[in-house]
């Protein structure tokens, strides 16, 4: 079970997901099941339509969230993604047949799982991937220290995605599309999220602390991991409209005490339900005695994220977990949670 929670750092790093959120909490989710066949039509909702593009200049010289320049010789064509979130990027943007490698843990849209696998979460098949000869490679922050050097001994061209905010999470899908020459359809995508950010955030930006809900997000339950600052998590509860307890305490993910919590007394909780989880964390969160006495278990306000995947993730549909956990913090301005 330690060695399980250890490995779950990669995925929050959201998942720092995303941005990498770094946090060593839970068990990664089981390998999605691949078919045995693709679908015949697969297209995301959140899917740009496609326009004429301008071709960027190359070479291209471009910076990434951890601030290293990347010099980009020609367009890309063969694109592997090391983060599930990125390869959402990669298919928002109508880029699905430039990927040519992704991770056990890329499942959606439904057809990124018959795309080939070259990595579980933190360590790449070195192998794999050179045999898939990438002209890209775009990963997370924590790829940085082991997996990064070796790919970049290898020649290959990578660039890391850190997103510590839901601006940073548009800013990368912006670098994507400048470097992929979808430059219009990443536009398109950033002012399409971008107004939905804002419909959430006319209404909560305003609001004095008094009006600001305590919430505690609970990524797993023994021990309580959670969440700091410079976290795009983080700054979801605050567009959202809450205060996240712990957002003054430390950055990235860490764990908690049970007396911590208590002492910060949340007004919500909400819980994820990553992977295969279920309602395992809800329901351990649920049952602990302890914690029956804080305001969110006495108001009945613990809820569990539809998807995960919508807040630990740093792609385009973290904007549908913004937009529920609005509803969870402010069901008086948002309407109740389904």
């Amino acid at each position: 079970m330690k060695q399980c929670i250890s490995t779950f750092l990669s995925l929050v790093a959201i998942l720092g997901l995303i941005c990498s959120v770094a946090c060593v909490g839970a068990p990664l989710p089981a390998k999605p099941t691949t078919p045995q066949s693709p679908p015949s039509q697969e297209m995301p909702p959140e899917q740009a339509e496609p326009e004429l593009e301008k071709l960027p200049t190359f070479p291209l010289t471009v910076v990434d969230d951890l601030g290293r320049t990347v010099k980009i010789s020609r367009l890309p064509q063969r694109i592997i993604s090391l983060a599930p979130s990125n390869t959402e990027i990669i298919y928002a943007l109508g880029l699905e047949d430039r990927l040519v490698g992704t991770t056990d843990y890329c499942d959606y849209p439904e057809a990124a799982k018959y795309k080939p696998r070259v990595a579980g979460y933190v360590n790449p098949d070195l192998e794999k991937v050179v045999s898939q000869q990438p002209d890209l490679i775009i990963a997370e922050a924590i790829h940085e220290n082991t997996v990064l050097p070796a790919l970049e001994k290898l020649g290959l061209t990578v660039i890391i995605m850190s997103a510590s905010s839901l601006d940073v999470v548009l800013d990368d899908i912006k670098l994507i599309g400048e470097i992929t020459g979808k430059s219009k359809a990443a536009t398109k995508l950033v002012d399409d999220l971008t107004n939905r950010i804002q419909a959430v955030t006319t209404k909560t930006a305003g609001l004095p602390p008094e009006q600001r809900p305590r919430v505690l997000y609970a990524v797993w339950y023994d021990p309580i991991w959670t969440m700091g600052s410079e976290t795009f998590i983080d700054d979801l509860i605050w567009k959202a409209g809450g205060a996240n307890i712990f957002s003054k305490d430390f950055e990235k993910s860490h764990v908690v005490s049970l007396e911590s919590i208590i002492a910060k007394n949340p007004q919500v909780i909400i819980v994820s339900g990553m992977g295969t989880t279920g309602d395992l964390i809800y329901n351990n969160i649920m049952k602990e005695a302890r914690l029956r006495g804080v305001d969110a278990m006495r108001d009945s306000r613990v809820y569990k994220i539809s998807d995960a995947n919508f807040i630990e993730r740093p792609g385009p549909r973290v904007i549908d977990g913004l937009e529920e956990v609005a509803k969870f913090i402010h069901p008086e301005i948002f309407g109740m949670p389904e």
